[in-house]
C-alpha cells in the first residue's frame, strides 16, 4: 500500500502504524509514562518480555521518530574497565497525529499567531496583519517551488513543482484543462466557522505562491464550491507548455 500526500503526512502515518503492534504500543506507553531515560533491561523487566524483544521494538520506535536515544554508562565509573555505555531511550519531542483528509491546522495556527503578535506590537489592524502573514507564507512556498524545480527550470517543470508543493500542503491539486482545483481544504473546520477570514488568508497565500513563480502561468482566484478549497488556480496553457 502506498501512502499518498506530503512527506510529513506519510511520516505521521508511519509513526501511528508503528504502534499497531501490541508489544510496541505497550512499550511506547510505558516509556512515555516513565518520563525518564530507560534501558532495554528496565523495559524488558517492566513488560515481562525478553531483552532482545524489548530491544527490537524500542529500536523500531526510534526508527519512526517516536523515541530518541542516548548512550550513558550506568555504573558511574570512567576509564578502562568501566564497561560500554548503555543505550537508553526516552520519548522524542515529536507529536504524532493524522487526519483524513489531511488537515494543516498547525500552519493556520502559526500564521494567525504571528498576525496577532504583529498587530499587537505594531499597532496595525488584525486583518492587515493576517494578510501580511499570509503573503509571507506564500513567498515561503514559492521559494520552495523554485528549490524543488531546480536552477534554470522550464516553465513546465516549475508548474509541476508548484503542484508538488501544493500536494505537500494537503491541497490535493487536480488539473482540469485551464485550471487547477484544490480538492481538499487543509483548514476545513476553521473555514466552515470563519469562512471570510480563512478564505481571504488562503487566497492571499496561494496568490503570493503563484506570483513567486510567474513562469508557471498560474493565478489564484476565489471559486468556492462544496467539499473543496475555496481557491482555484487559473492556468495559462501557453506558459505551462514552455
Amino acid at each position: 500500500m502506498t501512502i499518498e500526500g506530503s512527506g510529513e503526512f506519510a511520516e505521521q502515518v508511519a509513526g501511528i502504524a508503528a504502534l499497531d503492534e501490541p508489544i510496541r504500543a505497550r512499550l511506547y506507553q510505558w516509556v512515555v509514562e516513565h518520563g525518564d531515560l530507560v534501558s532495554r533491561d528496565e523495559a524488558a523487566a517492566a513488560l515481562e518480555i525478553a531483552r532482545s524483544v524489548a530491544a527490537f521494538h524500542l529500536d523500531k520506535l526510534v526508527a519512526v521518530g517516536l523515541l530518541e536515544t542516548e548512550f550513558r554508562r550506568l555504573t558511574g565509573r570512567r576509564g578502562p574497565g568501566a564497561g560500554r555505555p548503555a543505550k537508553l531511550y526516552r520519548r522524542s519531542s515529536r507529536e504524532v497525529q493524522v487526519s483524513l483528509p489531511e488537515r494543516r491546522y498547525d500552519v493556520a495556527g502559526r500564521l494567525l499567531a504571528e498576525a496577532v503578535r504583529a498587530a499587537s506590537s505594531q499597532d496595525i489592524p488584525i486583518d492587515d496583519a493576517v494578510a501580511t502573514s499570509a503573503r509571507d507564507l506564500g513567498r515561503s512556498l514559492g521559494s520552495r517551488v523554485r528549490e524543488r524545480a531546480g536552477a534554470e527550470a522550464s516553465a513546465a517543470r516549475l508548474r509541476s513543482a508548484l503542484l508538488e508543493v501544493l500536494r505537500e500542503q494537503g491541497y490535493r491539486p487536480r488539473v482540469e484543462s485551464d485550471r487547477v482545483t484544490l480538492d481538499n481544504c487543509p483548514f476545513r473546520l476553521l473555514a466552515q466557522e470563519y469562512t471570510e477570514l480563512m478564505c481571504a488568508m488562503n487566497l492571499t497565500a496561494l496568490a503570493e505562491t503563484a506570483a513567486a513563480v510567474p513562469e508557471a502561468g498560474a493565478s489564484a482566484k476565489l471559486g468556492p464550491e462544496p467539499d473543496r478549497c475555496c481557491v482555484v488556480l487559473r492556468l495559462d496553457e501557453a506558459a505551462g507548455a514552455a
